[in-house]
């Protein structure tokens, strides 16, 4: 909950900047990235260092839905070598991701043909990225829409839990900067290492496969209604 109100404030700040101080979100435009230091670099930095922590098993402080493709952290139920469960479980949640990721494409090609006729311009892009930064969180510890597409019990065993930076980065691909292309370039690389994982290692992903995902080892502190409501399911 600290982070989400940290993620708040960062919102009103770039508001603010953007109604009244706009120099502070220069760095965001083609060819302004390397002059004036602005606070838009230490959000910069943030994010990188956000998506790199994804690349890194060590990471301690990360949920387990976001570490669940290391093999470090795969607890093996004994059921791995279920061939036929696991190829059900890929297809089932991989259909529900590509539809998630139609949907998004069809988002941001809006926001492009807003971007095109004039509507917008790349303050206002950097202005909803900001705003899926807070709505991020808020689908972990609120209430998250894709978990009526993928059906998944919650954060822990979702699908798509590290396509997070891809999809609050891509509103920006219309921008055409330093600033936006290199967080695209390294929220791709979270993205293919998740992916790439989740087609080799599907038993990592897998809840009967992969007993830390099981209510009863999860070792995440976020829990929400749905989570709760499942731990008492468990213990009845």
């Amino acid at each position: 909950m600290a982070r989400l109100v940290g993620r708040c404030g960062v919102l009103l700040a770039a508001a603010v900047f953007y109604f009244l101080n706009s120099t502070q979100l220069l760095p965001v435009e083609p060819g302004q990235f390397l002059k004036k230091p602005t606070l838009l670099h230490a959000l910069w930095l943030v994010w990188m260092g956000d998506m790199i922590a994804q690349l890194i098993p060590a990471k301690k402080n990360l949920a387990l839905g976001s570490k669940k493709l290391f093999v470090q952290y795969f607890k093996d139920s004994g059921i791995k070598g279920n061939a036929v469960a696991l190829k059900k479980y890929v297809l089932s949640t991989t259909k529900a991701a590509h539809g998630i990721l139609i949907i998004w494409a069809l988002l941001v090609g809006a926001l492009g043909l807003c971007r095109h006729q004039g509507w917008i311009g790349n303050r206002e892009l950097l202005m909803v990225s900001i705003l899926f930064y807070v709505c991020d969180l808020i689908c972990v510890l609120i209430w998250c829409p894709f978990r009526l597409l993928l059906k998944n019990r919650c954060c822990t065993t979702c699908r798509i839990f590290n396509w997070d930076h891809m999809m609050m980065f891509t509103p920006m691909v219309w921008v055409g900067s330093f600033f936006s292309w290199s967080l695209l370039l390294v929220a791709a690389v979270v993205w293919v290492a998740w992916e790439l994982s989740v087609f080799m290692h599907p038993e990592r992903f897998f809840p009967q496969s992969n007993l830390a995902l099981k209510c009863e080892n999860c070792t995440d502190k976020l829990c929400t209604q749905y989570c709760h409501k499942l731990r008492r399911a468990d213990k009845n």
